[in-house]
């Protein structure tokens, strides 16, 4: 996917959405897993989204690039009392900042129930209305 098709499929929020995840894997065994972390996201849709956080482990890079570890994610709306929950697969990643470990990252998600899909998809066209 190009990079301008990219950014269509995501709608740009004015306040961004936080998310909290966790990495999921069921071949490695990393206390790292047993975390939950914390990150926001200025971009999103009913398929995924632009996540801002950190990867506490460089040696996962190769497992999160090709599937081999998943994120759990609870994304929080704002004014919306329910998470988000969904499984999602990292599509790529990009900017690391070595010391803290925070980057981009491209999140897909793979596994979401309908009614949440629904939730994201009309905070999404809420998002694009103008101020009340």
């Amino acid at each position: 996917m190009s990079d301008s098709a990219r950014e269509r499929a995501l709608v740009k929020l004015r306040t961004p959405a936080e998310l909290r995840y966790k990495f999921l894997s069921k071949t490695r065994q990393d206390p790292e897993q047993e975390q939950i972390y914390e990150g926001s996201s200025q971009s999103l849709s009913a398929q995924g989204c632009l996540l801002q956080a950190r990867i506490p482990r460089l040696d996962w890079l190769s497992d999160l690039l090709t599937h081999k570890m998943l994120l759990g994610v609870n994304l929080l709306l704002p004014s919306d009392p329910e998470p988000v929950k969904a499984l999602g697969e990292i599509s790529w990643i990009e900017k690391i900042d070595e010391e803290s470990g925070r980057c981009l990252m491209g999140v897909s998600f793979r596994d979401i129930q309908p009614a949440d899909r629904n939730r994201i998809f009309a905070f999404q066209v809420k998002a694009q209305l103008p101020s009340a």
